[in-house]
């Protein structure tokens, strides 16, 4: 199972040459950059573990790529992603979001069903990855 959260979660991995061109256009029109990762990518989970400081004054797309990079060396069993930020609104606001570093192996959610009272059904997702304690999640 592919985990699709982001812009470009149906599109094959973009490469880091891919990826500074996002980068570029993040800077192009002064968004602020930050890398997050996380080893549980439930959809509800939004809140990722923040890699460094955001980039606020950050003007090089060259060094944005090498902060992604030890993101991934720290972390090459974790989703890591690049969030560039819009604040024309007086706020931060997530303009562009996308994935840039997957587990080998992704295995995915299950649907989990409960009935209820007055034939009421409610849903939930379970991650397989949460069935194993955080940090070997991803370690087969």
């Amino acid at each position: 199972m592919r985990i699709t959260q982001g812009t470009f979660s149906y599109l094959p991995d973009l490469d880091d040459e891919q990826i500074t061109a996002q980068v570029r256009y993040c800077l192009d029109n002064n968004w602020p950059l930050s890398v997050e990762f996380t080893d549980d990518p439930h959809p509800r989970n939004f809140l990722w573990e923040m890699w460094e400081l955001p980039m606020f004054d950050m003007n090089d797309a060259s060094a944005v790529l090498f902060e992604i990079n030890r993101c991934r060396e720290a972390h090459p069993d974790h989703y890591v992603r690049l969030n560039g930020y819009d604040r024309t609104l007086g706020r931060q606001t997530t303009a562009l979001s996308f994935i840039v570093n997957r587990p080998a192996v992704e295995p995915g959610f299950r649907l989990e069903r409960e009935e209820g009272p007055d034939r009421q059904v409610r849903y939930a997702l379970h991650a397989y990855a949460t069935d194993s304690p955080e940090g070997e999640r991803y370690r087969k």
